[in-house]
């Protein structure tokens, strides 16, 4: 199982150093929408500085969305993926693994740019340490119930609209307390209800999203 495992991952990861133009796009989608909001609000740093754990939340969240519906299509199409349902491995690991490295190759990223498009809009070093720590525990949440989404989709024709309107309810509660603990951090107060929360919603998604998106396949491909 451990073999399989490490096989899937250097697969994903072969595969994604061969798109490099799509595993770029997250990034600067990213990067674009936030150094956006300076041109259209101006440089008020005051203003700048209150609205920047929402619009770099909401941008974070944006760019993860980008590449969830290719998440299983290639597979589907090559044929891939029925000998991954049909195998004698847990499909529900080997989805994780899927899910694993979309996350390193869209989320982390996010998670180490941040820092600077945090500086851009005024934050202070405290918030901007908080803002690393909600994306890299709440990054991972929004992969793994985009997984699910993504499983749902896959094959429907129209699938990135549909897949858009399964999973951003299911978004906004990471979106709430991830943008609320760095605005809790500007403001001096505590964070850790907004972190124990953050926590909560990981160690729940790691349980039953790859479960979710495995069962979720197995729908699709029949």
């Amino acid at each position: 199982m451990i073999e399989v495992f490490r096989w899937l991952i250097w697969r994903e990861l072969a595969l994604a150093l061969r798109r490099k133009a799509e595993v770029l796009t997250a990034l600067l989608f990213f990067v674009i929408v936030v150094s956006l909001f300076p041109l259209g609000i101006g440089p008020e740093i005051d203003t700048l500085r209150e609205i920047a754990p929402g619009v770099l939340w909401v941008a974070a969240l944006l760019a993860s969305m980008l590449s969830l519906n290719r998440l299983f299509a290639d597979d589907y199409v090559d044929g891939t993926l029925e000998q991954l349902v049909i195998s004698s491995q847990p499909l529900a690991l080997l989805v994780f693994g899927k899910i694993l490295i979309h996350w390193v190759l869209t989320g982390l990223p996010l998670v180490l740019i941040s820092p600077i498009l945090g500086m851009q809009l005024g934050m202070d070093m405290d918030s901007i340490i908080i803002l690393m720590l909600t994306l890299l525990v709440g990054t991972p949440v929004l992969s793994l119930i985009g997984a699910v989404g993504a499983g749902l989709t896959l094959g429907v024709r129209g699938g990135g609209v549909l897949l858009s309107l399964l999973i951003l309810p299911l978004y906004i509660p990471v979106l709430i307390f991830g943008a609320g603990a760095v605005e809790s951090a500007q403001a001096g107060l505590g964070v850790e209800a907004h972190f124990s929360l953050l926590g909560a919603f990981l160690i729940g998604s790691l349980i039953l999203a790859p479960v979710g998106a495995a069962a979720a396949l197995r729908i699709s491909l029949d």
